[in-house]
């Protein structure tokens, strides 16, 4: 919400943005003050989106906000102002396509500030429901000639005639629009312009007070009113003919043919700006199109305007009844609503009695008959009232049938603890076997890692004896699982779940065939690791004989050496003994 709007900085720049793109179209370069005005609140009404919407559109707002049912002079406060344009754009983006969805927050900051910059520069925080009745009506899209009918709603007695005082208010209200575009020299509020529309002494009803504002000439302070709906009438109208000045091939809206130069045509951006070349001046007459129509077509519309005994115009606009109609009592049929009938109720009065059923006429004199068909009305209702008493019973009737059968039904446990404390028993059972369960799936990755560290040992040894190699060391062959009935009630763990970090030999072992039941695993594992034990026994027992023997056969071997050592030393001992006679030196054998 917008409270402190005044000394906001982002509302300030909103404001600044819309009067920045506003001076970028160069709209201030058209000389004529009617054009430029128009162009400008074109310009604001397409910005913030209000061209998309009606008349109608707004009544709804209002009607959905509460705003019908306040006086006029009552105070809106900046924030109620706000919800009222949230509704428009909202229903404006549920009526639109998907591929053509609007902004709502950008639109809403748009409109409420232009509005707030008219019409309380001040920065009070108010703005009188009446302003704001106006400002919506005269900008918002649609047909010119229901914005209208509903400006009279608001200004007009219950009689039918517009009040003056009104009449006033609405006009100091409605032209400070063209001042809020800075148009304000031009169209600005005098004292003597409701005088120039309208007689004081003159009573003005709906068909006079349409009658003047869509002339031609309209009234001078409210002359550019009308002429932005033919701006939003002409914008896609194409003329296939070449500007005379700019020499564009083609041109889109007004279109403006000199009445005094030969074939002397301009686009709507030239005549505004005041171009002209040649022999052409400003001063000539002009005349706007707003179609194009081929030569052919012009012929045939001069022959028929020529040929025809009366005037084919058709008015301006469809002539009213004087008075206001009533609308039709309905309280003894549809109960009362608790809302109050303002003005804004009023448009729907003022429609023409040819086309309205419901228009009132002579009622019949025939008093008794028609006490008999009132009395037959209400016999009616009240068996149709009776009927819908009885539709609503069954309806609620059933809805309750509908809603004990959704329930859940109750717990069957809860009545019988003998289930309650079997299945207690139940779940403490389970817990206890996967506990089991885990505790022997570790202790089977245990004895796995223990066979592969063994299996790796046996093939570190060396590689020349035959008892080395593995196939040697299993003395029989591994026994294969029985599978049982039982298995299928074994929790679902594969064989990797328990081989995680096991080499590469026992993972093949044990993960080949199908799944297999623990305990007969476990007795393989047992098996694999017996065998692997008594092999392992075997070649360190027969390591250890071979050194032995070795050993022996050695200290047999030196010993037979020292023996026939000495015997070689005894046999020379003997031999060179002294004989008589012979030299001392001579005595002793060298050997």
């Amino acid at each position: 919400m917008i409270e402190d709007y005044g000394q906001s900085g982002d509302n300030m720049a909103d404001r600044r943005q819309l009067f920045v793109e506003m001076r970028a179209q160069d709209l201030d370069s058209i000389r004529l003050s009617t054009y430029r005005t128009a162009c400008k609140l074109r310009f604001v009404q397409k910005k913030c989106n209000l061209h998309l919407v009606d008349i109608w559109n707004v009544i709804e707002a209002f009607r959905e906000n509460g705003i019908n049912t306040m006086d006029l002079n009552a105070d809106l406060s900046v924030a109620r102002l706000e919800v009222v344009l949230s509704t428009i754009f909202y229903q404006l983006n549920k009526r639109m396509p998907t591929t053509h969805q609007i902004t709502v927050e950008h639109s809403i900051s748009l409109l409420l500030n232009f509005l707030l910059a008219a019409y309380d520069p001040e920065g009070h925080g108010k703005i009188s429901v009446f302003v704001v009745k106006m400002a919506l009506a005269t900008m918002c899209g649609g047909k010119i000639l229901d914005k209208l009918r509903y400006i009279f709603s608001q200004i007009s007695d219950s009689t039918g005639i517009m009040a003056y005082p009104q009449f006033d208010q609405f006009l100091r209200e409605v032209l400070k629009l063209p001042m809020a575009v800075f148009e304000g020299p031009s169209f600005g509020y005098t004292e003597q312009a409701s005088r120039t529309c309208f007689a004081q002494q003159k009573k003005v009803s709906l068909n006079t007070f349409l009658d003047t504002l869509m002339s031609d000439p309209p009234p001078q302070c409210l002359v550019w009113l009308p002429l932005m709906h033919r701006l939003a009438n002409v914008e896609n109208v194409f003329h296939p003919v070449e500007c005379s000045y700019c020499h564009t091939e083609s041109m889109m809206g007004f279109r403006y043919r000199c009445q005094q130069c030969h074939n002397y045509q301009l686009c709507q951006d030239c005549f505004w700006r005041g171009h002209a070349s040649g022999s052409h001046s400003n001063q000539h007459q002009m005349k706007e199109y707003t179609s194009w129509k081929s030569p052919a077509k012009k012929l045939s519309h001069a022959l028929s305007k020529s040929l025809s005994c009366a005037s084919s115009r058709e008015p301006l606009h469809p002539m009213f009844p004087e008075m206001p109609e009533k609308p039709l009592n309905l309280a003894h049929i549809v109960p009362p609503r608790p809302m109050n009938i303002t003005n804004d109720y009023s448009l729907s009065h003022s429609m023409p009695t040819s086309g309205n059923p419901y228009s009132t006429k002579k009622v019949p004199t025939d008093l008794p008959c028609s006490l008999d068909a009132n009395k037959q009305q209400r016999q009616l209702i009240a068996e149709l009232e009776s009927k819908n008493r009885e539709i609503l019973q069954e309806i609620q009737r059933l809805r309750l049938q509908h809603e004990e059968a959704s329930q859940p039904p109750p717990d069957r446990g809860q009545q019988n603890p003998t289930l309650l404390a079997e299945l207690r028993l139940l779940r403490q059972r389970k817990d206890e076997l996967e506990q089991r369960m885990s505790t022997l799936q570790e202790s089977r990755r245990e004895l796995m890692v223990q066979l592969e560290q063994l299996m790796m040992l046996l093939k570190t040894q060396g590689p020349g004896s035959p008892r080395s190699s593995p196939s040697h060391t299993i003395s029989r062959p591994i026994p294969t699982p029985i599978h049982s009935d039982s298995a299928g009630t074994t929790p679902t763990h594969t064989p990797q779940d328990s081989l995680m970090g096991v080499g590469g030999d026992v993972q093949e072992a044990f993960a080949q065939g199908p799944r297999r039941n623990l305990r007969n695993d476990l007795l393989i594992a047992a098996d694999s690791i017996t065998n692997t034990m008594s092999s392992l026994v075997k070649e360190l027992n027969s390591e250890e004989e071979e050194s032995f023997e070795n050993d022996l056969e050695q200290q047999l071997e030196e010993e037979l050496k020292l023996e026939e050592l000495m015997k070689h030393r005894q046999e020379p001992d003997k031999t060179c003994m002294v004989r008589p006679g012979w030299k001392k030196k001579e005595a002793y054998c060298v050997f």
